[in-house]
């Protein structure tokens, strides 16, 4: 699977720690910064790992600020962008399966590196049900998303 990823300053080691897990089960990563510990501002992050998945050019995206919180909000403004922030693994795949999520979101001040991973892990193996009820509900996100781009 090809993979974005991306961190503000705060996620930036977390991000660098899960880069090589991801290559190890065999994704390919978009790496999209931040590159350092020096202070950056997470919607800029958000929005490079949000194209990156709206464009196609990812499957799937992983974003990481201090809390998640941030960068959940900025990412969830892009069309087409169904981001999460999840900090255990029900959720990780549950937003998948359920809600079609498209972005995992981790606050790396929160969790730790081992469960980032298996987090991680669980949100790039998990696959949308289609079950009619998910799909309606899909249908419905979709068509506020449209709503919004059109609105005045």
């Amino acid at each position: 699977m090809r993979v974005a990823i991306g961190a503000d300053h705060a996620g930036y080691l977390l991000k660098q720690e899960l880069i090589p897990s991801l290559q190890a089960l065999g994704d390919v990563v978009l790496d999209l910064g931040t590159d350092s510990t020096a202070p950056v501002d997470y919607p800029d992050i958000a929005a490079a790992v949000g194209h990156a998945v709206a464009e196609g050019r990812a499957e799937r995206g992983v974003l990481i600020c201090g809390s998640g919180v941030g960068a959940s909000v900025a990412a969830n403004k892009l069309p087409g962008i169904r981001a999460g922030l999840c900090h255990d693994t029900y959720s990780s795949h549950q937003g998948v399966e359920h809600d079609y999520m498209n972005v995992l979101v981790l606050g790396s001040r929160v969790i730790g590196v081992e469960l980032a991973r298996e987090l991680v892990r669980t949100f790039l193996n998990a696959r949308f049900s289609h079950e009619p009820r998910h799909e309606r509900r899909l249908g419905k996100i979709r068509a506020l998303e449209e709503r919004e781009r059109h609105a005045p």
